[in-house]
């Protein structure tokens, strides 16, 4: 065949394969005009991932594609995609064309055979409709009906340069073992791997009795990719593969608005409530109201007109609505009005990354502001401890980058393991609220305590409060504290009514001294005016005896004058005698 090809580009091009992770991987998605092996056990989803690439070009590139079937028919394989949310039946023929190409045995057997005539076949119908993509499925099918290895080799290298020629996004499915990845089990027609241009490996196992699937790209000519291992999972839309937000990607919105938590005296503790699009952390004990307190946040999200998930892996929705009615937290007509969404763990199974990727898509049908998952330290327990962390990691940073305030509860347990560096999913770390819940028991009482670890960007309170639940809601009490021990429940009660009685009692005493206060000051008020009256007769007394003593004198005085006076003119009255 005449070569085609045109001189190399300075730098690889890419086309997306509309795969939701691996684009993130590889940088941009399969190489351009150049070739893909996807290998992988059976159910890794090799078929799956080729298929999507190519309803991807065709949807949204404008790149119709051509589907080669080595295995199974196309029909079957167009029924067998029918559950996912391509729309293929949408795309005509013109768009993506399924060639069957399943190989008759006998004939393969009884004389030489080549891949040129289907080649050829191929080159046209490309031409007719114009296909820039085109996938072989189970090409290993083809090549083990080949008489020998040296064949099998041939045809590779055939079809590998009609692609090169032709300049094809192509994507080549083949089987491999149950461990595709090791040295020790070389895979069959491995000479694939060093011709194409990218080698996308596929796994599928079971581990602690629970499914996953992983995918590593293996080469990459040509450009950087990550090559560590990640978990994929098989969805509604085809396959989803699990990584880490990429360097260099935007970072989330950050916002300084609160919301809060459905305790009025919770969001004081925190300094006016959660910060949205914030990621909370619930801890505590069975039994301690870690989905009580995740309930309130839920209610308080439908009044204020937010839609709410609520995916509870401990009890039906049903029941979880049913309790909460007791403790005064109402679900049920928000439920009916269509602003809560509520979901129960016996409809969500699977791997960890099952479940993340369930949820995602949950909240996004439900356009949900605020999720709640109770617990989320199921994540631990879904097949594989040492995965958890990266799904928790992945569910917080998917919260942050849709603006979602994400609550979540947790076993005691989970805590536990952090504390003493075991495994778990270690959401604390992640988290930027962190309340925990635990028990006081005291004089044959369990009561509830509450206590912010640490709330990332606010202050909040230190302190533990009381937490109260009652059938009018629920409330935290101060915590009350006698000689240094924390008293909680019936003795909280006993010691603070034995206070309030001696106060009471000091209350009455001071009230009767001041009574008696009062009347010895009235006694002593009337004493003084008496006083004050007899102090002022004297004075009246005294000065009258003085004006009386005053006037008897002048009354003598006047006396002794006019009788000097009379005696006078007595005495002129008489003849005076002489004297010698």
């Amino acid at each position: 065949m005449k070569a085609k090809r045109s001189s190399a580009p300075s730098s690889i091009q890419k086309s997306r394969s509309g795969i939701v992770g691996f684009d993130e991987m590889t940088g941009g998605g399969l190489p351009r005009g150049r070739t893909t092996l996807v290998v992988g056990g059976a159910g890794s989803g090799k078929t799956i991932f080729a298929l999507q690439c190519l309803a991807h070009g065709a949807r949204s590139e404008k790149e119709p594609g051509i589907f080669v079937a080595f295995e199974e028919a196309s029909g079957r394989i167009r029924a067998n995609l029918e559950g996912f949310d391509w729309q293929l039946g949408q795309l005509g023929p013109k768009k993506i064309a399924f060639i069957d190409a399943q190989p008759d045995p006998d004939l393969v057997q009884s004389g030489g055979f080549d891949l040129a005539g289907l080649l050829a076949m191929l080159e046209a119908q490309a031409k007719a409709i114009g296909a820039r993509r085109i996938v072989f499925d189970a090409l290993d099918i083809l090549l083990t009906l080949l008489p020998d290895a040296f064949a099998q080799r041939r045809e590779v290298y055939r079809l590998n340069r009609w692609l090169l020629d032709n300049g094809f996004t192509a994507v080549i499915t083949a089987k491999a073992g149950d461990r595709p990845n090791s040295t020790d089990n070389p895979q069959p027609f491995g000479f694939m791997q060093f011709m194409v241009d990218c080698v996308v490996i596929l796994n599928h196992g079971v581990v602690q009795g629970v499914s996953q699937r992983s995918m590593r790209v293996q080469k990459y000519r040509g450009s950087a990719f990550d090559e560590n291992e990640s978990p994929l999972v098989i969805g509604p839309s085809g396959v989803e593969v699990a990584i880490a937000r990429a360097l260099g990607s935007a970072d989330a919105a950050v916002s300084t608005d609160r919301v809060t938590s459905g305790v009025d005296r919770l969001d004081t503790m925190l300094g006016g409530g959660y910060f949205r699009a914030a990621s909370v952390l619930i801890t505590g004990f069975p039994g301690t109201a870690k989905t009580t307190l995740a309930g309130a946040f839920a209610e308080a999200a439908c009044k204020r007109g937010e839609k709410t998930l609520f995916v509870s892996f401990d009890s039906d929705a049903v029941e979880v609505i049913r309790n909460l009615s007791s403790v005064g937290i109402k679900l049920a007509p928000h439920v009916r009005n269509g602003s809560l969404c509520m979901i129960s763990a016996r409809t969500i199974t699977g791997s960890a990354e099952h479940i993340l990727a369930r949820i995602r898509r949950l909240s996004r049908e439900h356009h949900a502001r605020c999720v709640v998952v109770d617990p989320v330290s199921v994540l631990a327990q879904a097949g594989n401890e040492l995965t958890a962390h990266g799904v928790a990691e992945r569910l917080v940073d998917w919260s942050k980058s849709e603006g979602i305030t994400l609550v979540c509860t947790s076993l005691l347990d989970e805590i536990s393991s952090q504390l003493e560096g075991g495994s778990g999913t270690k959401i604390s770390a992640l988290a930027d609220t962190w309340i925990h819940l635990n028990y006081l028991v005291q004089a044959g009482e369990r009561n509830r305590g509450m206590s912010i670890i640490k709330s990332r960007g606010t202050a909040h309170s230190n302190q533990v409060r009381e937490l109260i639940l009652s059938n009018s809601g629920v409330t935290l009490a101060d915590i009350y504290s006698a000689g240094g021990e924390v008293l909680m429940g019936t003795m909280r009660w006993e010691k603070e009514s034995s206070e309030r009685v001696t106060g009471e009692v000091a209350e009455v005493a001071r009230q009767l001294k001041r009574v008696t206060l009062d009347a010895q000051e009235a006694e002593l008020v009337v004493r003084m005016k008496s006083l004050q009256t007899e102090l002022i007769a004297k004075q009246v007394e005294k000065t009258l005896l003085t004006r009386a003593t005053e006037g008897r004198k002048k009354d003598a005085s006047r006396g002794h004058t006019r009788m000097r006076e009379l005696r006078g003119a007595d005495a002129a009255s008489l003849p005076r005698k002489e004297v010698k």
